[in-house]
């Protein structure tokens, strides 16, 4: 026979009271979905903000006086357009401007040519050697620019190429060529193989699987490459500055022309970084969800 056995509580409930108090004392205090939401909200802008705030500074600089721009940091001031006068009567804004244009957009049409058919080898018809080449050509950013920097300046020099849009196209495509083939090959190895399978079995030739089938499916990843490959080429000071002097200097070479001997002249400079920067911060917000859109592909399937 089994003998149950029961424990007769209090009348006034007050262990059950003191139970449920000590559960009380005992939970954590977890934050709602909405408290949570807020504060990577708030900490978000404040990251934001942080980044964006020397841009900023830069841009409040290009509206000072020469004199309020060393003596006077406040934020609160008159603006003049000074600095952007004399900027503009010293050296000529958009001959810099298409200069930057022209080598950006060029090296990085070049580079893509040149990395779609071996981003296309590497993904769909890999060798030993496959992934031995990818890890040796990412290995070459790692290589400091100066270490180059004689035998190309003298081989420009030989070949006629300093001081021209085509030197730059040139060194601009070999700069961005490994990260572009990085990318294309991983946007491209994310694609089905049996897509491109079926297009074989109706008969489609190398050159039509790529352009009918490939490039129309991986167009978002393409795009976000050819972005970045615009902005580092944009940005990019190193080679404008020791392979061109005036007819083909970049806006990186515009900016580096208000430093000298004699100091800095900071609202002149900032005026003219803030010349430099505009195009390419425009078009960086005109793009951004073609940007996040292909660094995301192929993320979820």
């Amino acid at each position: 026979m089994t003998t149950l056995k029961t424990k007769v509580l209090p009348a006034d409930g007050h262990l059950a009271a003191t139970s449920s108090g000590a559960r009380a004392r005992h939970t954590p205090l977890v934050p709602s979905a909405g408290m949570r939401r807020v504060w990577l909200t708030l900490l978000g802008w404040g990251i934001a903000l942080i980044i964006f705030f020397p841009i900023l500074w830069m841009v409040l600089t290009g509206f000072k006086t020469e004199a309020e721009a060393i003596a006077d940091p406040s934020l609160i001031f008159t603006p003049t357009l000074e600095s952007y006068v004399a900027v503009q009567a010293r050296a000529d804004y958009f001959k810099f401007a298409m200069n930057s244009v022209v080598v950006a957009f060029g090296s990085t049409l070049l580079a893509l040519l040149i990395a779609i058919p071996a981003a296309y080898a590497m993904a769909f018809l890999p060798t030993r050697r496959t992934k031995a080449t990818l890890l040796w050509m990412l290995s070459t950013k790692m290589l400091p620019p100066v270490g180059v920097l004689v035998p190309i300046y003298l081989i420009f020099r030989d070949l006629g190429l300093l001081d021209t849009r085509s030197g730059l196209i040139i060194v601009y495509t070999l700069m961005n060529l490994p990260i572009v083939v990085w990318m294309l090959y991983t946007f491209f190895k994310d694609l089905p193989r049996d897509i491109l399978e079926a297009g074989r079995m109706d008969g489609a030739s190398t050159f039509q699987e790529v352009v009918y089938l490939l490039l129309p499916l991986t167009l978002p990843g393409i795009a976000s490459t050819g972005l970045l490959s615009v902005i580092l080429s944009w940005n990019e000071a190193f080679w404008s500055l020791n392979l061109t002097s005036s007819n083909a200097a970049p806006l990186t070479a515009y900016i580096a022309s208000f430093s000298s001997p004699e100091g800095l002249f900071w609202a002149k400079l900032s005026a003219a970084s803030t010349m430099a920067i505009a195009p390419i911060l425009i078009f960086g917000w005109l793009t951004q969800k073609q940007m996040v859109r292909g660094l995301t592909f192929g993320a979820v399937k």
